[in-house]
């Protein structure tokens, strides 16, 4: 059984501060929007991004009545562990790094409060909706007799399970509802099977057959399908729609609630495959990834429309990012198009360069934060769970949200300095550590899917120079241009050995210093 502290009364302090904030007897506390986009850039929208080939609008607008913020980052350069990370609390690199892979397992301790379980023990209705990505106990349901195909798909072998592998009748344990959602509806992964819908804890229609990614049509970069069952005329077109259309249901059906909500909406896009619907082609400068990122956008509008219609959007903080930095299309399309996704940075997906991981982080509360702020401080979506912590009354326990700072202060209104320290990476062994200005990586080069030469060439960046490790101040330097390593060699141990400090302490949030 999970371990809970529950307490009555809400108390929230930093430093000196008192920050309290008081919900008399009765008053329901503020519901709660969680909008995750797939794969997006920091360059990718107009509110952060003034050349951006891609309207926006929904988000733009959200940015103006909320605070955006300039210095927010996932814990990963790709997206099962950002995920996690942001439903924990704590970095995922203190558990594991890479992604949950087709029928894997979920990456879930059972002992492991998380950010949803958090919300329910405090009078919360909580729901996931779209993609999760962060495994579930198929062995529950895989029959005795099951056994893979094991096939060759381009450059790498593949164990595939066929239809006939499952008892699909079954509930599939360990997945949303096992950890602290009562509902939960989705696809899972867009690109990974089962290709069908779950609706909590059962598939909706039986899978019957493998999936044929030849009849599937994309409009930019590869299908990015893996192989296995899928459930008869399954299309992936359908994603945004259906899942946005359940998410205006649930917001509406919320309003008659007595109680709050919190609803984590994670969108598929604008991940691979890149598949905006017929509609939005064109609707953008950036081909058909940005018509992708207008659909996304449209899809957020649409649920922000709901919160309005329904009367709940002056009690509903509303919290926009990304799981991390764009895929490597990007360098296809700044070349077609110069629009540059992970604009102003170096770096994409999986790189531990702050394309990998900086990324859009919006938040709106209204009453609370004061519109069109925008704030320079380093946050992390690590933080999300400490900070609504403080606003619920909530008291984490010492295992708890190790990695997750309060950054309550910020929303209302004081910018002093909260969190100094972040760590990134993607896969093991590869670690960046910013603190202050300074970013170490602490590596021969922040690249881990590719480097690609031409871009840096023509986006103008010098050869790289060798150097065992490279050291930036991003103050003075943010596209990551100029490695500085060798001229400031006491910095570099300095930052080595925080590192290695965080990393073996086991923890970095504040309230467990003492």
């Amino acid at each position: 059984m999970k371990r809970f502290a529950y307490f009555a009364i809400f108390i929230a302090f930093i430093s000196d501060t008192d920050f309290t904030l008081a919900f008399d007897d009765g008053e329901k506390l503020p519901n709660v929007l969680i909008l995750y986009a797939d794969d997006l850039g920091y360059g990718d929208l107009g509110c952060y991004n003034a050349d951006s080939k891609i309207p926006t609008p929904n988000l733009d607008a959200l940015a103006k009545v909320g605070m955006r913020f300039t210095d927010g980052h996932s814990s990963s350069g790709i997206c099962s562990p950002s995920r996690y990370a942001l439903l924990t609390g704590r970095h995922h690199w203190r558990d594991f790094h890479g992604i949950v892979n087709s029928f894997g397992a979920s990456k879930f301790d059972p002992e492991r409060i998380t950010l949803p379980e958090m919300m329910q023990s405090k009078g919360y209705h909580t729901a996931a909706i779209g993609k999760w990505h962060l495994g579930w106990d198929w062995e529950a349901i895989k029959k005795p007799d099951a056994r893979p195909e094991e096939i060759v798909q381009g450059n790498r072998k593949r164990k595939v399970w066929g239809p006939e592998d499952f008892d699909w009748s079954k509930p599939i344990p360990d997945g949303p509802l096992a950890h602290g959602f009562d509902h939960y509806f989705g696809d899972t992964v867009i690109n990974f099977p089962p290709y069908c819908w779950i609706e909590n804890d059962k598939v909706t229609a039986v899978p019957d057959r493998l999936i044929d990614g030849s009849t599937i049509r994309v409009k930019e970069g590869n299908l990015e399908f893996r192989p296995g069952p899928t459930v008869e005329g399954w299309d992936p077109y359908e994603n945004i729609p259906t899942t946005t259309q359940r998410g205006v249901e649930y917001i509406n059906a919320q309003a008659k609630n007595d109680k709050p909500f919190f609803l984590y909406f994670a969108f598929p896009s604008p991940h691979a495959p890149i598949i905006p619907n017929d509609e939005f082609d064109g609707t953008s400068g950036a081909g058909p990834y940005g018509d992708l990122v207008v659909e996304t956008d449209r899809a957020c509008g649409k649920l922000l429309k709901a919160l309005e219609d329904s009367g709940q959007a002056d009690n509903t903080i509303v919290i926009f990012s990304a799981d991390n930095g764009p895929e490597r299309y990007a360098y296809a399309r700044d070349e077609k198009f110069g629009h540059w996704s992970a604009h102003p940075f170096r770096g994409l997906k999986r790189d531990i360069y702050e394309g990998g991981h900086h990324v859009p982080l919006i938040v709106s509360w209204p009453g609370v934060t004061k519109e069109g702020t925008v704030s320079d401080a380093l946050v992390s979506q690590i933080d999300i769970m400490a900070t609504l912590s403080s606003i619920v009354g909530f008291e984490l326990p010492k295992d708890c949200a190790e990695d997750s700072h309060d950054f309550l202060p910020l929303l209302k209104g004081d910018q002093k300095e909260l969190r100094r320290t972040h760590i990134h990476n993607t896969y093991k062994g590869k670690f960046a550590i910013r603190d202050g200005d300074w970013l170490l990586i602490n590596h021969k080069d922040g690249y881990t899917s590719s480097r690609n030469k031409k871009w840096e060439e023509r986006r103008g960046y010098e050869a790289d120079d060798d150097s065992p490790v490279e050291l930036y101040n991003l103050r003075n330097d943010i596209g990551q241009r100029y490695d500085i390593a060798e001229k400031e060699p006491a910095r570099v141990e300095e930052l080595k050995a925080l590192l290695s400090k965080i990393r073996k302490q086991g923890f970095s949030a504040p309230r467990l210093a003492n």
